[in-house]
């Protein structure tokens, strides 16, 4: 697809960008350093609640900064974010503990102030029905003359069409200000009939608004769904973030969406996560993608793709350089989908996250994605493969892009067959370096004493480490106690070992089979009388 007609904008980040601030700052906040010698180091609790201020605020700033550029590509606003972010951290360390005086973080009231204005959020209150009489309560704030809401979330409550009808006049008069709509789960147990009704009713209300960010998870949609919001699909032309979760978008839903959204040329976010896809729709969800040039964020989990599904998706993948997240697991795709992902994956130099666990990839295919990874995504944060079927002959593979990834924060690799032999070169290759390694998972690889020692030691002193899963495996008592004395002044970072086996042993089919024929033949034997030849 030729992309030379678009531009990137880099305002305003993703929700998974600005998550993944809050938890830079969260760390941050709450690792020893000079300053918090000084001022008192900050609980996780606190730390984690002043990120959130923070980022609020600081996106807040640099939004209204944004909003006043009139053609820039957001990349000022994107420097002030960081700058605003930056300043107000040090305020917090500076601040110290949390003080009953202090209690309400910091500068509350502006960030409280800017969201009420900005944000109408219904999703908080019951999860129930909501009547035509609440639904004229609850809406009324989005009915005062010059309120100034951009983003509207009606998610966890389930409207019928009595309240939709009074929500729909009040949504179509917001359709010049509004940037992002949440209707996830917005039908809960209403009769398909009216469900569809309601769709139609918001669909209709909100079709002339440009939007950014459409959040429609949650609602099993199906080919029905999906067309009674086609008017407030084919209407949008900007949107940024799209989101399609938990929604039974089966091949004709998901052909229905690449027909009515007419443009996906600024799509970042793009999540279709737990449906019943297959491979036909994957095809579809394919054109999608390659529509889709900007795109950083993909998430199509639990989908039911096979191999023809996924030979495409990863094809299709090749349009989309910008990728940071790719997030494909628990499908069938299987050796050929493995190799032809390898394939693309060179193009994503900004990949920081990839789970590719559960999907029947094999050596073959993990062996082929570890080295297409290791020449690609010097900045890789989080690398899952669990559940591949991988085996210690695909582990020097691996250990040699583990080793070139140097800011790895989370290595899962569990419910494989690596055994200690692939753990030991695992272990060796996050010997040196991956300080910012928080989580390594090898549980369930059939790893013995030997393993779980060199697992321990290659991660006990990483700074932040937090997490080591050596469960499920055959690890014996005394290579517990090993490991329990390697971590004796850091026991809470282990994981359960509850669930070893230590007399654990490998199963041979082959083993077992030839044993079951000696055991006929031996059952047989006894009752023949062996007649000497006279």
């Amino acid at each position: 697809m030729d992309s030379a007609g678009f531009s990137v904008k880099l305002w305003p980040p993703s929700l998974s960008t600005r998550l993944m601030l809050v938890e830079r700052m969260t760390k941050n906040l709450v690792t020893p350093s000079i300053l918090s010698r000084k001022y008192g180091l900050l609980t996780k609790e606190d730390a984690e609640e002043d990120a959130k201020q923070i980022e609020a605020l600081a996106f807040d700033t640099a939004n209204q900064h944004f909003d006043k550029e009139t053609d820039g590509d957001g990349s000022s606003a994107v420097q002030l974010y960081a700058k605003e972010s930056s300043k107000l951290m040090l305020e917090v360390i500076k601040r110290g503990p949390r003080t009953k005086e202090s209690a309400e973080g910091i500068v509350p009231e502006k960030v409280k102030a800017s969201d009420e204005t900005t944000i109408f959020d219904i999703s908080k209150g019951r999860r129930d029905f909501v009547s035509a009489e609440e639904a004229s309560e609850l809406l009324k704030p989005l009915n005062e003359p010059g309120n100034s809401y951009k983003r509207i979330c009606f998610s966890n409550r389930s409207f019928g069409v009595d309240a939709a009808k009074i929500a729909g006049p009040i949504l179509s008069s917001l359709k010049d200000q509004l940037t992002e709509v949440d209707l996830s789960d917005f039908v809960a147990g209403r009769q398909e009939e009216e469900a569809l009704e309601v769709m139609e009713i918001f669909s209709s209300a909100l079709h002339a608004c440009d939007l950014r960010n459409l959040n429609l998870s949650n609602n099993a949609l199906g080919e029905k769904g999906v067309r009674a919001f086609g008017a407030l699909l084919k209407s949008q032309q900007n949107l940024e973030e799209l989101y399609l979760m938990n929604d039974g978008i089966s091949e004709e839903a998901a052909q229905a969406v690449c027909e009515l959204i007419p443009s996906t040329v600024k799509l970042r976010i793009l999540h279709f996560h737990n449906n019943m896809t297959g491979d036909e729709g994957a095809l579809a969800i394919s054109e999608l993608v390659k529509r889709s040039p900007a795109l950083e964020n993909f998430r199509c989990s639990s989908t039911r793709v096979g191999s023809e599904g996924g030979v495409a998706l990863s094809r299709a993948l090749g349009e989309c350089g910008n990728l940071k997240m790719l997030d494909l697991r628990d499908n069938m795709f299987g050796v050929e989908a493995g190799i032809a992902l390898s394939k693309v994956l060179s193009i994503f130099s900004g990949l920081t996250e990839i789970y590719i666990s559960y999907l029947n990839l094999e050596d073959e295919g993990s062996i082929a994605l570890a080295n297409a990874l290791k020449g690609s995504a010097p900045s890789l944060e989080v690398l899952e493969m669990d559940g591949n079927d991988i085996t210690a002959k695909a582990a020097s593979a691996l250990a040699a892009c583990i080793s070139a990834k140097q800011f790895l924060t989370t290595l899962k690799l569990a419910e494989n067959e690596l055994k200690d032999e692939g753990a030991i070169l695992i272990a060796k290759a996050l010997e040196d370096g991956h300080g910012q390694l928080t989580e390594l998972d090898m549980s369930t690889n059939a790893i013995r004493r030997a393993g779980a020692r060199c697992l321990a030691q290659a991660v006990v002193s990483k700074p932040g480490f937090k997490v080591l899963n050596i469960n499920g495996n055959f690890i014996s008592d005394e290579g517990i106690d090993d490991v329990k004395d390697i971590f004796k002044n850091l026991l809470h970072v282990l994981g359960p070992l509850d669930d070893n086996d230590p007399e654990g042993e490998d199963y041979d089919e082959e083993a077992d089979e030839r044993a079951d024929n000696e055991n006929d033949l031996e059952t047989k034997l006894k009752g023949l009388d062996i007649k000497q030849e006279e």
